[in-house]
């Protein structure tokens, strides 16, 4: 009887404490971590985020993957010091000092370029907070051409376009382009389709924001410095410099002073790169890769959390300690964008 007796209190002590605590949510506990150290005054070049909101190959990155991280993005980014009206002084946007400023990418698709007023609203009414600027690709597939129809809907909703030039002719990844080397780039061969686009970019009357070669330390994209000679130092170029990343260095400068030459000066420039590059070899440090303070406006950067369930959890406190130090080895002068940050529902 009295074994009895103490199974069941046990049972039912086991039954209340079950009921009583709420579930952790390990997405939710992450978007935490990363507000928290975007806001602890350790990191004050960071002058805007960007959540990734798709669900990026069987991933949970959508803010809406569960009500916890919902709930935990909304109440962080209610924070005033999250701004959402863009400044620009000539043109170009620079930073507010007294804030940070609120971006994503809507989940415009797979592709990252259907576009459409629809999916800001929904983002916007999702968090309850609007955003600054909606983030989208130009795949050159196809050819090379200025996606006015992209950047007026973004505009008619009252933000600021930026476009990611993607000189990819597929989507293929792990591999050199088979059109749009950097080479080819450098040589001139696109020079004309390029002129046309910076046109139509000057001809818009108000800013945009663009980056050429995403994430550029990641060898997932073509432009990455192994596919166009990567630590040979003597067929391209300086002797003392690797030759891949020096090419995409070159073909970045060579699209920004085509820009200049038709006057497109409306467009504020982005470096970005990504936290964990592959490979981690020499010749694929950032410095190598960045075009220099006279051609970039801001530097950016990428930081994911877990995209598989079962991978181990590096939080945005981790990535950011990590990649912060390198992108001031390049400059401590330009502001920071987060222009990639998300985690899967863990």
């Amino acid at each position: 009887m009295k074994k009895i007796i103490s199974f069941f209190i046990i049972v039912i002590f086991t039954s209340c404490k079950s009921s009583d605590i709420k579930t952790e949510n390990k997405k939710a506990n992450w978007i935490t971590d990363a507000f928290d150290a975007i806001e602890s005054g350790n990191y004050p070049n960071i002058k805007a985020i960007s959540w990734w909101h798709e669900n990026w190959e069987g991933t949970k990155l959508r803010l809406d993957s569960s009500k916890e991280a919902t709930e935990t993005y909304k109440e962080r980014i209610a924070n005033n010091l999250y701004e959402t009206e863009l400044i620009f002084e000539n043109n170009k946007l620079i930073p507010n000092p007294d804030g940070i400023y609120h971006s994503a990418f809507p989940d415009f698709g797979g592709q990252e370029n259907f576009v459409s007023d629809e999916k800001i609203i929904a983002f916007e009414d999702l968090v309850e907070k609007e955003i600054a600027w909606a983030y989208f690709s130009n795949n050159w597939i196809g050819g090379i051409f200025f996606p006015i129809d992209d950047v007026q809907i973004i505009h008619n909703t009252g933000k600021t376009p930026f476009i990611r030039l993607m000189a990819r002719s597929d989507f293929q990844e792990y591999g050199q382009d088979e059109t749009y080397t950097m080479e080819r780039i450098i040589q001139g061969d696109f020079d004309a389709e390029l002129n046309t686009w910076f046109i139509q970019a000057a001809n818009l009357g108000y800013p945009i924001l663009c980056e050429f070669g995403t994430e550029v330390n990641g060898n997932w994209f073509p432009w990455n410095g192994q596919y166009s000679g990567a630590g040979i130092t003597d067929a391209y170029g300086d002797a003392n410099y690797p030759d891949g990343s020096e090419r995409f260095r070159d073909a970045y400068r060579h699209i920004i002073d085509i820009a200049n030459l038709n006057n497109a000066n409306n467009i504020t420039w982005f470096f970005h790169i990504d936290v964990n590059g592959e490979p981690d070899m020499n010749w694929n440090t950032i410095n190598y890769y960045y075009p220099g303070d006279n051609y970039i406006d801001w530097l950016g950067f990428s930081a994911y959390g877990p995209y598989d369930t079962n991978a181990e959890m590096e939080y945005f406190s981790e990535l950011v300690e990590q990649v912060y130090p390198k992108l001031q080895e390049i400059s401590t002068e330009k502001p920071i964008a987060v222009l990639e940050f998300g985690v899967t529902e863990l």
